[in-house]
């Protein structure tokens, strides 16, 4: 488990960028009482750890404004979180538990009703099957028959066509049915018999600008974003511009292997708009910087700048040594340990400080994980940006 006890080193060094990480480097220990069950009172007041220098600097969310340039490009992910945990039951009577990961496209043999689901139950059951969901179509809630595993034979995930009301889709039946797929480490989670859904979390758990449907998590760093930030943002000359990636569940798993390379990433669905693109060439073009807002939106911008493709499905893993081609500024929250969002942000700043950064954070009693307090980094100047 990494040391970080008050004291121990926080500058990076060239041995830390050179040699080989394992899992472990990853693990810390933090003090539960520090994981945000609720967010703050008002989404900008959330505390802002500036972590561009060698010394962290204590701030509020709401001052981010003046840490920017006129010029810079902030870019964002647009993705919404959607009801995507439903309760129902087998044939059999036994409980089980949905989590839709994604809707998938009407194609030859696919008339618009698939989703690809994460799918929790004491014994799991075989293809051809179906189970009812919501208390089933005919107390008014909707049926699944299980297809396949997804996205092979023997993936993790489930393929399923759902069979509602004529002509209810199944963003419909989510709306309808579903609950709001809160992160596992919140504590009051949806169960069959009780429903805890709060207003809350309906509201505090997407962001302002949220609009396209398909998450079951939110980019949690876009969430201390108001209307009043933004407004200071657009009068210091700070431009904006949209991604999407829609969050899967993965974000939340961490990785089981100590050797890093035999970590199989999960996939999701990314775009990159023209205008986004357009807007990066202009940022370049007037030397600005590009700022993202939280690890998703970096992943998806560098996906496309190592792939070339603006729109499909990545399984990006960055680690330290990785290249960053296009993101120069992150915003992001605090993460679990032995996540692929610690080898990210370790990967973005500095090994060594980021776990400077994560001793100073526990010793402030900052709040941790997606209703938790952010950070500023820079991007380590090296290795070169040529090629964007």
């Amino acid at each position: 488990m990494t040391d970080l006890s008050p004291g121990a080193s926080a500058a990076p060094t060239a041995a830390h960028a050179a040699r080989p990480f394992t899992l472990s480097d990853f693990d810390f220990s933090l003090p539960p009482e520090l994981i945000a069950q609720h967010p703050a009172a008002e989404r900008s007041a959330s505390r802002l750890l500036d972590g561009r220098a060698m010394e962290p600097t204590d701030r509020i969310f709401r001052d981010l404004p003046g840490l920017l340039r006129e010029g810079d490009l902030l870019v964002f992910n647009d993705t919404r979180v959607v009801k995507a945990r439903i309760f129902g039951e087998k044939a059999s009577g036994g409980k089980l538990e949905l989590l839709i990961e994604r809707v998938l496209p009407a194609e030859a043999g696919n008339p618009g009703n698939e989703v690809v689901a994460h799918m929790k139950v004491s014994k799991k059951p075989l293809p051809g099957s179906t189970v009812h969901m919501a208390g089933g179509r005919h107390a008014g809630g909707f049926d699944a028959t299980l297809l396949s595993r997804w996205p092979t034979e023997d993936g993790p995930l489930f393929r399923f066509a759902l069979h509602g009301p004529a002509g209810e889709t199944p963003w419909q039946l989510m709306d309808r049915h579903g609950h709001l797929p809160l992160p596992p480490y919140i504590e009051r989670q949806q169960n069959a018999d009780h429903d805890p859904d709060e207003a809350e979390d309906s509201e505090r758990y997407q962001t302002v600008f949220a609009s396209k449907p398909g998450a079951v998590a939110a980019p949690t760093a876009a969430l201390h974003f108001d209307d009043g930030v933004l407004a200071a943002l657009a009068a210091r000359g700070v431009e904006r511009a949209s991604v999407t990636l829609h969050v899967g569940a993965g974000t939340f798993q961490p990785v089981k292997t100590e050797n890093l390379a035999e970590h199989q990433m999960h996939s999701e669905w990314y775009e990159v708009p023209l205008a986004t693109l357009a807007a990066l060439e202009r940022c370049r073009q007037r030397g600005g910087r590009v700022v993202a807002v939280g690890t998703t939106t970096v992943r998806t911008l560098e996906s496309w700048a190592q792939s070339g493709q603006a729109t499909g499905d990545t399984n990006i893993f960055i680690t330290p040594g990785f290249g960053f081609k296009v993101v120069d500024l992150l915003i992001t929250n605090f993460h679990l340990p032995k996540s692929t969002l610690m080898m990210l942000v370790s990967a973005f700043a500095g090994y060594a400080h980021i776990m400077g950064l994560y001793r100073h954070a526990i010793a402030q009693q900052y709040r941790f994980f997606s209703y938790g307090d952010a950070m500023l980094l820079e991007r380590v100047k090296a290795p070169s940006k040529a090629g964007f």
